[in-house]
Protein backbone atom coordinates (compact mmCIF):
# COMPACT_ATOMS: atom_id res chain seq x y z
CA UNK A 1 0.00 0.00 0.00
CA UNK A 2 1.10 3.50 -1.19
CA UNK A 3 2.19 5.72 1.78
CA UNK A 4 1.47 9.28 2.18
CA UNK A 5 3.04 12.27 3.78
CA UNK A 6 0.92 14.28 5.97
CA UNK A 7 1.00 18.59 7.48
CA UNK A 8 -0.57 19.66 10.15
CA UNK A 9 -0.67 23.52 10.20
CA UNK A 10 -1.80 25.09 13.69
CA UNK A 11 -0.71 22.02 15.28
CA UNK A 12 -0.44 23.46 18.91
CA UNK A 13 -4.25 24.84 18.85
CA UNK A 14 -7.69 22.87 20.41
CA UNK A 15 -8.36 21.04 17.06
CA UNK A 16 -4.46 21.12 15.99
CA UNK A 17 -3.93 18.63 19.21
CA UNK A 18 -7.22 16.74 18.32
CA UNK A 19 -5.96 16.22 14.70
CA UNK A 20 -3.17 14.01 16.53
CA UNK A 21 -5.47 12.32 18.37
CA UNK A 22 -7.78 11.15 16.06
CA UNK A 23 -4.76 10.89 13.11
CA UNK A 24 -3.70 8.59 16.22
CA UNK A 25 -6.56 6.21 16.01
CA UNK A 26 -7.83 6.17 12.41
CA UNK A 27 -3.90 4.96 11.69
CA UNK A 28 -3.97 6.13 8.15
CA UNK A 29 -1.19 5.40 5.32
CA UNK A 30 1.00 8.59 6.36
CA UNK A 31 4.57 7.88 6.10
CA UNK A 32 5.52 11.12 7.46
CA UNK A 33 4.16 13.92 9.20
CA UNK A 34 5.38 17.37 9.38
CA UNK A 35 3.95 19.66 11.99
CA UNK A 36 3.35 23.76 11.50
CA UNK A 37 2.95 26.30 14.15
CA UNK A 38 2.31 30.04 14.99
CA UNK A 39 6.71 31.78 15.75
CA UNK A 40 6.26 31.52 19.66
CA UNK A 41 5.12 27.67 19.14
CA UNK A 42 8.45 26.78 16.66
CA UNK A 43 11.10 24.79 18.01
CA UNK A 44 9.31 22.91 20.50
CA UNK A 45 8.92 19.37 20.57
CA UNK A 46 5.67 17.17 20.20
CA UNK A 47 5.78 13.59 20.76
CA UNK A 48 3.42 11.86 18.31
CA UNK A 49 2.88 8.03 17.80
CA UNK A 50 6.25 7.34 20.16
CA UNK A 51 8.30 9.85 18.10
CA UNK A 52 9.07 13.69 18.43
CA UNK A 53 8.55 16.36 16.09
CA UNK A 54 9.83 19.46 16.25
CA UNK A 55 7.27 22.34 15.41
CA UNK A 56 8.46 24.34 12.45
CA UNK A 57 7.26 27.90 11.80
CA UNK A 58 4.53 28.94 9.50
CA UNK A 59 6.50 30.57 6.44
CA UNK A 60 5.81 31.42 2.74
CA UNK A 61 8.79 29.14 2.18
CA UNK A 62 7.53 26.37 5.04
CA UNK A 63 6.69 23.77 2.65
CA UNK A 64 9.46 23.86 -0.11
CA UNK A 65 11.64 21.02 -0.40
CA UNK A 66 8.88 18.81 1.52
CA UNK A 67 7.29 16.21 -0.31
CA UNK A 68 3.86 17.02 1.29
CA UNK A 69 0.19 15.27 0.18
CA UNK A 70 -2.12 16.73 1.96
CA UNK A 71 -2.13 19.50 4.70
CA UNK A 72 -4.75 19.69 7.64
CA UNK A 73 -4.95 23.80 8.70
CA UNK A 74 -6.48 24.60 11.72
CA UNK A 75 -4.85 27.93 12.12
CA UNK A 76 -7.76 30.47 11.84
CA UNK A 77 -9.22 32.24 8.73
CA UNK A 78 -6.39 34.57 7.99
CA UNK A 79 -3.58 32.44 8.27
CA UNK A 80 -5.83 29.45 5.86
CA UNK A 81 -6.46 32.43 3.55
CA UNK A 82 -2.42 33.36 3.26
CA UNK A 83 -0.90 29.82 3.81
CA UNK A 84 -3.27 27.60 2.00
CA UNK A 85 -2.83 28.92 -1.68
CA UNK A 86 0.92 28.92 -1.17
CA UNK A 87 0.55 24.60 -0.38
CA UNK A 88 -1.99 24.17 -3.14
CA UNK A 89 0.55 25.71 -5.59
CA UNK A 90 3.04 23.27 -4.44
CA UNK A 91 0.66 20.35 -4.88
CA UNK A 92 -0.63 19.43 -1.30
CA UNK A 93 -4.08 19.32 -1.15
CA UNK A 94 -5.13 21.53 1.98
CA UNK A 95 -8.30 20.89 4.17
CA UNK A 96 -9.12 23.42 5.31
CA UNK A 97 -11.52 23.58 9.35
CA UNK A 98 -11.61 27.33 8.95
CA UNK A 99 -14.61 29.36 7.91
CA UNK A 100 -12.27 30.88 4.71
CA UNK A 101 -13.43 28.74 2.15
CA UNK A 102 -16.49 27.28 2.88
CA UNK A 103 -18.74 29.22 0.45
CA UNK A 104 -15.86 29.68 -2.39
CA UNK A 105 -17.66 28.19 -5.44
CA UNK A 106 -14.47 26.45 -6.03
CA UNK A 107 -13.59 25.20 -2.93
CA UNK A 108 -16.01 21.54 -2.03
CA UNK A 109 -17.22 21.88 1.39
CA UNK A 110 -17.19 18.13 2.13
CA UNK A 111 -18.59 15.96 5.21
CA UNK A 112 -17.65 12.19 4.05
CA UNK A 113 -21.27 10.81 5.14
CA UNK A 114 -23.17 12.75 2.86
CA UNK A 115 -20.87 14.29 -0.18
CA UNK A 116 -17.81 12.44 -0.33
CA UNK A 117 -17.49 12.56 -3.68
CA UNK A 118 -16.84 16.28 -3.96
CA UNK A 119 -13.34 15.64 -2.95
CA UNK A 120 -12.62 14.52 -6.22
CA UNK A 121 -13.54 18.13 -7.52
CA UNK A 122 -11.25 20.12 -5.13
CA UNK A 123 -8.80 22.90 -7.35
CA UNK A 124 -6.16 22.16 -3.97
CA UNK A 125 -8.31 23.34 -1.02
CA UNK A 126 -11.48 21.38 0.51
CA UNK A 127 -13.29 22.73 3.24
CA UNK A 128 -14.30 21.41 6.45
CA UNK A 129 -17.81 22.93 7.27
CA UNK A 130 -19.23 24.69 10.31
CA UNK A 131 -19.16 22.65 13.48
CA UNK A 132 -23.05 22.70 14.12
CA UNK A 133 -23.52 22.60 10.20
CA UNK A 134 -21.75 18.98 10.04
CA UNK A 135 -23.63 17.34 12.67
CA UNK A 136 -26.93 18.75 11.44
CA UNK A 137 -26.08 17.31 7.53
CA UNK A 138 -24.88 14.11 8.60
CA UNK A 139 -28.74 13.62 10.82
CA UNK A 140 -30.90 14.71 7.78
CA UNK A 141 -28.96 13.60 4.73
CA UNK A 142 -30.77 9.74 5.21
CA UNK A 143 -34.59 11.93 5.26
CA UNK A 144 -33.50 14.21 2.16
CA UNK A 145 -32.29 10.79 0.03
CA UNK A 146 -35.82 9.37 1.10
CA UNK A 147 -38.39 11.63 1.79
CA UNK A 148 -36.85 15.12 0.21
CA UNK A 149 -36.73 18.46 2.29
CA UNK A 150 -38.57 21.48 2.21
CA UNK A 151 -37.53 23.37 4.86
CA UNK A 152 -35.49 23.45 8.55
CA UNK A 153 -35.44 25.24 11.74
CA UNK A 154 -32.17 25.09 13.16
CA UNK A 155 -32.19 25.86 17.07
CA UNK A 156 -28.60 25.33 18.64
CA UNK A 157 -27.73 24.86 22.29
CA UNK A 158 -23.18 25.53 21.45
CA UNK A 159 -20.35 24.64 24.20
CA UNK A 160 -17.99 26.53 24.79
CA UNK A 161 -14.96 24.67 22.87
CA UNK A 162 -16.54 26.26 19.87
CA UNK A 163 -15.10 29.62 21.00
CA UNK A 164 -11.63 27.64 21.20
CA UNK A 165 -9.79 28.01 24.76
CA UNK A 166 -10.24 31.36 25.30
CA UNK A 167 -14.18 30.36 25.52
CA UNK A 168 -13.52 27.86 27.46
CA UNK A 169 -11.41 29.49 30.01
CA UNK A 170 -14.65 32.28 29.95
CA UNK A 171 -16.63 29.06 31.33
CA UNK A 172 -14.12 27.81 34.13
CA UNK A 173 -13.54 31.66 35.14
CA UNK A 174 -17.05 32.63 35.19
CA UNK A 175 -17.60 29.45 37.60
CA UNK A 176 -15.06 31.45 40.09
CA UNK A 177 -17.00 34.77 39.49
CA UNK A 178 -14.59 36.23 37.34
CA UNK A 179 -15.41 38.76 34.37
CA UNK A 180 -16.11 36.91 30.59
CA UNK A 181 -12.73 37.93 28.38
CA UNK A 182 -14.25 35.95 24.89
CA UNK A 183 -17.81 36.75 25.35
CA UNK A 184 -19.72 40.09 25.41
CA UNK A 185 -21.78 38.61 28.90
CA UNK A 186 -21.29 36.02 31.34
CA UNK A 187 -21.17 31.91 30.36
CA UNK A 188 -21.12 30.97 33.95
CA UNK A 189 -24.99 30.00 34.28
CA UNK A 190 -26.45 31.76 31.34
CA UNK A 191 -27.49 31.37 27.94
CA UNK A 192 -26.46 33.96 25.06
CA UNK A 193 -28.33 34.30 21.82
CA UNK A 194 -25.27 35.30 19.98
CA UNK A 195 -22.31 33.29 17.96
CA UNK A 196 -20.31 35.63 15.98
CA UNK A 197 -21.41 39.03 14.48
CA UNK A 198 -24.23 40.12 13.97
CA UNK A 199 -25.33 40.89 10.47
CA UNK A 200 -27.65 43.86 8.90
CA UNK A 201 -30.87 41.18 8.51
CA UNK A 202 -30.68 40.41 11.96
CA UNK A 203 -28.89 37.35 12.01
CA UNK A 204 -25.84 36.52 13.38
CA UNK A 205 -22.56 34.94 11.06
CA UNK A 206 -22.98 31.72 12.56
CA UNK A 207 -26.96 31.18 12.02
CA UNK A 208 -25.65 32.49 8.11
CA UNK A 209 -23.41 29.88 7.46
CA UNK A 210 -25.69 26.69 8.51
CA UNK A 211 -27.71 28.09 6.48
CA UNK A 212 -25.92 28.89 3.44
CA UNK A 213 -23.46 25.93 4.25
CA UNK A 214 -26.70 23.95 3.95
CA UNK A 215 -27.55 24.58 1.02
CA UNK A 216 -23.71 23.93 -0.74
CA UNK A 217 -23.48 20.90 1.12
CA UNK A 218 -26.94 19.24 -0.31
CA UNK A 219 -26.30 21.51 -3.74
CA UNK A 220 -30.00 22.58 -3.62
CA UNK A 221 -30.49 26.32 -2.97
CA UNK A 222 -34.40 25.61 -3.16
CA UNK A 223 -34.24 24.63 0.61
CA UNK A 224 -35.95 27.11 2.80
CA UNK A 225 -34.17 27.60 5.78
CA UNK A 226 -33.92 29.46 9.25
CA UNK A 227 -31.25 29.14 12.34
CA UNK A 228 -31.32 30.59 15.72
CA UNK A 229 -27.57 29.66 17.52
CA UNK A 230 -27.31 30.04 21.15
CA UNK A 231 -23.98 29.69 23.81
CA UNK A 232 -24.75 27.85 26.59
CA UNK A 233 -22.76 27.25 29.46
CA UNK A 234 -21.60 23.57 28.19
CA UNK A 235 -17.85 22.54 27.84
CA UNK A 236 -17.91 20.56 25.13
CA UNK A 237 -20.70 19.27 22.76
CA UNK A 238 -23.25 20.88 20.49
CA UNK A 239 -26.90 20.20 20.86
CA UNK A 240 -28.92 21.04 18.08
CA UNK A 241 -33.27 21.31 18.23
CA UNK A 242 -34.18 20.45 14.33
CA UNK A 243 -37.37 20.82 12.84
CA UNK A 244 -37.88 19.14 9.39
CA UNK A 245 -40.80 19.85 6.52
CA UNK A 246 -40.37 16.75 4.24
CA UNK A 247 -41.87 16.65 1.29
CA UNK A 248 -43.63 13.38 1.40
CA UNK A 249 -45.74 11.54 4.51
CA UNK A 250 -43.54 8.84 6.55
CA UNK A 251 -43.66 5.94 8.37
CA UNK A 252 -42.23 7.06 11.83
CA UNK A 253 -40.73 3.89 12.81
CA UNK A 254 -39.23 3.63 9.00
CA UNK A 255 -37.44 6.44 9.68
CA UNK A 256 -36.19 6.08 12.94
CA UNK A 257 -34.83 2.96 11.38
CA UNK A 258 -33.36 4.77 8.43
CA UNK A 259 -31.24 7.32 10.30
CA UNK A 260 -30.37 4.34 13.18
CA UNK A 261 -28.93 2.52 10.11
CA UNK A 262 -27.14 5.69 8.33
CA UNK A 263 -23.62 5.76 8.26
CA UNK A 264 -22.09 8.03 11.18
CA UNK A 265 -25.39 8.24 13.38
CA UNK A 266 -26.20 6.55 16.39
CA UNK A 267 -30.09 6.88 17.31
CA UNK A 268 -30.79 7.26 21.26
CA UNK A 269 -34.28 7.65 21.54
CA UNK A 270 -36.13 5.45 24.04
CA UNK A 271 -38.21 8.59 26.08
CA UNK A 272 -39.68 5.82 28.57
CA UNK A 273 -36.26 5.31 29.95
CA UNK A 274 -34.65 9.05 29.73
CA UNK A 275 -32.38 7.63 27.33
CA UNK A 276 -31.92 10.52 24.68
CA UNK A 277 -28.84 12.23 23.34
CA UNK A 278 -27.16 14.28 25.82
CA UNK A 279 -23.02 16.16 25.41
CA UNK A 280 -22.10 14.35 28.52
CA UNK A 281 -22.56 11.19 26.89
CA UNK A 282 -21.29 12.19 23.51
CA UNK A 283 -17.83 13.83 24.68
CA UNK A 284 -14.69 11.94 22.53
CA UNK A 285 -16.85 10.08 20.31
CA UNK A 286 -17.05 10.52 16.42
CA UNK A 287 -21.10 9.79 16.13
CA UNK A 288 -24.02 11.98 15.28
CA UNK A 289 -25.82 10.84 17.73
CA UNK A 290 -30.06 11.15 17.33
CA UNK A 291 -33.02 11.18 19.43
CA UNK A 292 -36.70 12.81 20.90
CA UNK A 293 -37.78 11.95 17.26
CA UNK A 294 -41.23 12.18 16.89
CA UNK A 295 -44.10 14.10 14.66
CA UNK A 296 -44.69 17.56 14.23
CA UNK A 297 -48.13 17.40 13.81
CA UNK A 298 -48.62 21.30 13.13
CA UNK A 299 -47.19 20.42 9.42
CA UNK A 300 -48.28 17.71 7.18
CA UNK A 301 -44.81 16.21 7.11
CA UNK A 302 -43.05 17.46 9.91
CA UNK A 303 -40.40 15.99 12.11
CA UNK A 304 -38.52 17.00 15.26
CA UNK A 305 -34.83 16.27 16.46
CA UNK A 306 -32.69 16.57 19.25
CA UNK A 307 -29.02 16.02 17.29
CA UNK A 308 -25.86 16.20 20.22
CA UNK A 309 -22.51 15.58 18.62
CA UNK A 310 -18.91 16.31 20.26
CA UNK A 311 -18.23 19.90 18.50
CA UNK A 312 -14.23 19.19 17.91
CA UNK A 313 -13.81 15.66 17.47
CA UNK A 314 -16.67 15.42 14.74
CA UNK A 315 -17.47 18.88 14.22
CA UNK A 316 -13.50 20.00 13.44
CA UNK A 317 -10.89 17.24 13.65
CA UNK A 318 -12.91 14.06 12.71
CA UNK A 319 -14.72 15.57 10.13
CA UNK A 320 -10.88 17.26 8.72
CA UNK A 321 -9.03 13.73 9.10
CA UNK A 322 -12.14 11.88 7.79
CA UNK A 323 -11.92 14.18 4.43
CA UNK A 324 -8.17 13.17 4.18
CA UNK A 325 -8.88 9.25 4.37
CA UNK A 326 -11.46 9.56 1.66
CA UNK A 327 -9.42 11.25 -0.71
CA UNK A 328 -6.51 8.73 -0.15
CA UNK A 329 -8.89 6.04 -0.54
CA UNK A 330 -9.89 7.50 -3.66
CA UNK A 331 -6.13 7.87 -4.76
CA UNK A 332 -5.52 4.23 -3.78
CA UNK A 333 -8.43 3.03 -5.94
CA UNK A 334 -8.14 5.07 -9.23
CA UNK A 335 -7.39 2.84 -11.43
Amino acid sequence: MKKYNLAIVGVTGMVGRKFLEVLEEKQLPIDKYYMFASARSAGSVINFMGKDYVIEELTPTCFDGKDIDIALFSAGGSVSQTYAPIAAEKGIVVIDNSSAWRMDPNVPLVVPEVNPEEVLNHKGIIANPNCSTIQAVVALKPLYDKYGIKRIVYSTYQAVSGAGVAGYKDLENGIKGEEPKKFPHPIFSNCIPHIDSFLDNGYTKEEMKMIQETKKIFNDNSLRITATTVRVPVYNGHSESINVELKQDFDLEELKNLLANAPGIEVIDDPVNNQYPMPIKCNGKDQVFVGRIRRDESVDYGINLWVVADNIRKGAATNTVQIAEKLIWYWQNES
